[in-house]
């Protein structure tokens, strides 16, 4: 039986996951058979855990079964088809470009498809980088760079820890953080949306968590007439975004 096309965002062989590891290459994940315990595995756990990149023990037929036929001894991960950036990186662009930084931060968003519209928009509203977590939230794979129509290889995005510290860093350096939910007080029209921002979206049915909905300074709702009391994660995130950079431009242009 001839081997099937590999996914995009997949690599199998311990030789090709090592030198992707060694090259750092942007890795979102990567699974090994369960029993492997040879020194190829200690090397890649080992290099794996200098990058914070998961490993997990798989069934071998797991494995086997992703790599459809290709060699892969005990060995795949999940790549991202772009590097992730980092957030320092990020804040420096800004800066240099003479601009008050503007970040969106996805709450555990969970669908690549709406990942990839964030990615589009935020490049279209001038958005400085992309946050999300590196638990609970989709990566940076091949659905998101399809859906982004290109929008994946000019915004940055930065994989980050824990999101309430995250913010809490970002709030020392002066940035505001305004959170996207149905009972915010305010009408995200009637929010001050410019200077040093953090947008925050969060995921698809859940919206933002407890601990994300207290780091926030204050909350936007979006005002709707119809019988369905939510929008889609991507949409509401693109008001938001476009809303910014319409008080950004208007600012700007001393209106």
């Amino acid at each position: 039986m001839e081997p099937q096309e590999l996914p995009d965002d997949v690599l199998v062989g311990r030789n090709a996951v090592t030198e992707a590891l060694k090259a750092g290459r942007g890795i979102n994940k990567i699974l090994l058979a369960e029993g492997d315990k040879e020194a190829f595995a200690s090397e890649i756990m080992n290099l794996a855990k200098e990058r914070k990149i998961i490993c997990q023990f798989v069934e071998r037929s797991k494995i086997e079964a992703i790599a459809a036929g290709h060699r892969h001894q005990g060995v795949l991960a999940y790549v991202a088809p772009v590097e992730y950036a980092e957030l320092e990186d990020i804040l420096k662009a800004a800066e240099e470009r003479g601009e008050a930084p503007f970040l969106l931060l996805l709450d555990e968003l969970e669908d690549p498809h709406n990942l990839g519209a964030l990615l589009r928009t935020a490049d279209a509203t001038g958005v400085h980088g992309v946050l999300i977590p590196k638990h609970r939230s989709v990566p940076l794979n091949a659905t998101v760079a399809k859906t982004s129509a290109g929008a994946i290889e000019y915004v940055p995005v930065a994989r980050i820890g824990n999101i309430s510290q995250t913010l809490k860093a970002l709030k020392e350096k002066g940035f505001w953080v305004a959170g996207a939910d149905m009972d915010g007080a305010q009408a995200y029209n009637e929010a001050d949306l410019t200077g040093a921002l953090v947008l925050v979206v969060g995921s698809e049915g859940r919206g933002m968590s407890r601990l994300t909905k207290e780091a926030c300074d204050f909350i936007v709702s979006m005002p709707m007439v119809g019988r369905i009391n939510s929008l889609n994660a991507s949409v509401a995130g693109s008001i938001l975004m476009y809303e910014s950079m319409r008080q950004r431009l208007a600012r700007k242009s001393g209106l």
